[in-house]
């Protein structure tokens, strides 16, 4: 008997545009095996148990019962992780949202941002650090977007780390968006060392300075870098990226990547207003 659907379960197109690279990677998987067992868990219901996690915030022993066991969800997801599998589908489903823009896989202009994001009890202090600006204990999680507000590099520091942050980001960029990459939009946090790294890259990093005549009336959306910003709002509505629960950064970096994939697994399925379609042409 089928279970009752979660908000958070991938439906029937969704899971198209995931299963092909899920079952290459169980192919690959079972033919390194020594034994050449498949395994029985079902993989789309491994994907509907993360989403389920991201979307609530739960911890992994609260999952519902009604979904894998918490243990089997835990391994594939840390699997999934080391063999890069969650970046290699997230990376697909963007460049299938581009090419429904009308746009080239691959985007020129990239915008960057961190946002310090307070950590949870019992995440290693090893792991966390400072934010000193915005006086904020825990790590530093970074962004880097097209224009159209896809994630194409994500990073997790502790909070002391800004420049790092944005070096590593522009390396991701680079590696990711090939050759066709020409320029990168930071903020004023980001220092000369991020400038520096850049021209290294072949890549001009812009600096965003606000308006100082725009101190008065509060938040000010500066052009086309308001994006990023956008993004970092709509990750919120994972609950599991709300503070930093996972012990181990690279866990946390995954659970993005596994976000935006829900996102545009939606996206993707879902018609569009046609006021998107006339911006996503415009912009």
């Amino acid at each position: 008997m089928e279970r009752p659907a979660y908000p958070s379960d991938v439906t029937d197109e969704q899971w198209e545009l995931v299963r092909p690279m899920i079952e290459s990677w169980k192919q690959e998987r079972v033919a390194r095996s020594a034994t050449g067992d498949p395994g029985s868990c079902d993989l789309r219901e491994v994907v509907n148990a993360i989403f389920y996690q991201n979307r609530t915030g739960c911890q992994w022993r609260y999952l519902p019962h009604d979904l894998p066991p918490w243990s089997a969800v835990f391994y594939y997801f840390t699997l999934w992780r080391q063999d890069g599998l969650d970046q290699r589908i997230q990376e697909l489903l963007r460049c299938q949202v581009r090419e429904r823009a009308k746009r080239l896989e691959d985007p020129s202009l990239v915008i960057i941002d961190t946002r310090s994001v307070r950590a949870a009890a019992g995440v290693p202090k090893t792991t966390t650090g400072l934010d000193a600006g915005k006086k904020v204990p825990g790590r530093k999680r970074g962004l880097v977007v097209d224009v159209l507000g896809l994630i194409i590099g994500v990073v997790v520091l502790a909070a002391s780390h800004d420049n790092a942050a944005g070096t590593t980001l522009l390396t991701q960029a680079a590696e990711r968006c090939g050759n066709r990459l020409e320029k990168a939009l930071v903020d004023q946090g980001f220092k000369d060392e991020t400038v520096i790294h850049g021209t290294l890259l072949g890549i001009t990093v812009e600096i965003v300075r606000r308006n100082p005549d725009d101190k008065a009336k509060g938040f000010v959306p500066q052009p086309k870098r308001w994006v990023v910003e956008q993004v970092n709002g709509t990750l919120m509505l994972h609950r599991r990226l709300a503070r930093e629960y996972d012990h181990r950064p690279d866990n946390a970096v995954s659970r993005v990547y596994w976000a935006s994939t829900a996102n545009m697994a939606r996206r993707l399925t879902t018609p569009a207003p046609a006021w998107r379609d006339a911006y996503e042409v415009a912009a």
